[in-house]
């Protein structure tokens, strides 16, 4: 379990540091630090996301019974996700916080910085980005644990499927870099709106209708011998009716 845990927290934080000095050294860029952060993040966000899905479809597609195949992906990426939603708590903290210094709120520049500058910030960030903490961490305190201990092995199709999710996320992610370079009157930012729409629909939207519908097949089975279970039942506790008479009754 540690191997895929230890190579998401090198991954993920690596891939960051990787593209942040990348956009801020390279002669041709030449970056400011707040934009090569706010990038990163972002594009760290879709690689992720790229990953899971892909993961999830190889692991849905291989999955035939619903809920008693395996495929080894399912956990191993479950495992190497894990240090991703810790470090992308960290990472969209550090947006927040260069998008607070860009906007003139920060005291960088020209002395230091006023006492609980940085207390004020992070309140700022948790009231902005709530949701987003939560989500993730739910996914590291409950969903990774119920997924390696409680499952046991069983649904790998459906996370498979849950992963798949992730698809719309880059779009979603090049729509916010577009926006944050007022590239919106661009046709690159129309066909990622159309694209970002198209995955939002097929896969956060329609995936679950389609998770009740696999299930619901998978159960049919179990629905009808339920039913045969039950019309047993009530033959075999149903009052019989009045024995036939005697032969001395008749007789009589």
């Amino acid at each position: 379990m540690l191997t895929p845990m230890v190579a998401g927290g090198v991954v993920f934080p690596g891939l960051f540091l990787l593209s942040k000095n990348t956009l801020q050294r390279l002669p041709q860029l030449r970056w400011e630090e707040a934009d090569a952060v706010i990038v990163s993040a972002r594009l760290v966000s879709s690689v992720q996301a790229v990953m899971a899905s892909t993961a999830g479809y190889i692991v849905s597609t291989s999955c035939k019974h619903i809920i008693d195949d395996q495929h080894w992906l399912s956990s191993a990426y479950t495992q190497f996700a894990v240090p991703y939603f810790i470090y992308d708590i960290y990472a969209m903290f550090l947006c927040h916080w260069h998008k607070h210094q860009v906007k003139g709120h920060g005291g960088d520049e020209g002395g230091a910085r006023a006492p609980g500058s940085t207390w004020a910030v992070a309140r700022g960030y948790l009231h902005k980005e709530f949701l987003m903490v939560l989500h993730h961490a739910v996914m590291v305190l409950v969903c990774f644990p119920l997924s390696v201990v409680w499952r046991q092995g069983k649904g790998d199709f459906f996370l498979g499927c849950l992963l798949m999710a992730e698809v719309s996320t880059p779009f979603v992610c090049l729509g916010k870099i577009l926006i944050q370079y007022k590239q919106q009157h661009t046709l690159l930012h129309k066909v990622n709106g159309a694209l970002m729409l198209i995955s939002f629909l097929c896969c956060p939207v329609l995936l679950f209708p389609y998770l009740y519908w696999a299930y619901g097949r998978h159960l049919a089975p179990q629905l009808y011998w339920f039913f045969l279970i039950c019309r047993g039942a009530c033959r075999l506790f149903r009052p019989r009716g009045s024995p036939p008479p005697s032969p001395c009754q008749t007789q009589d």
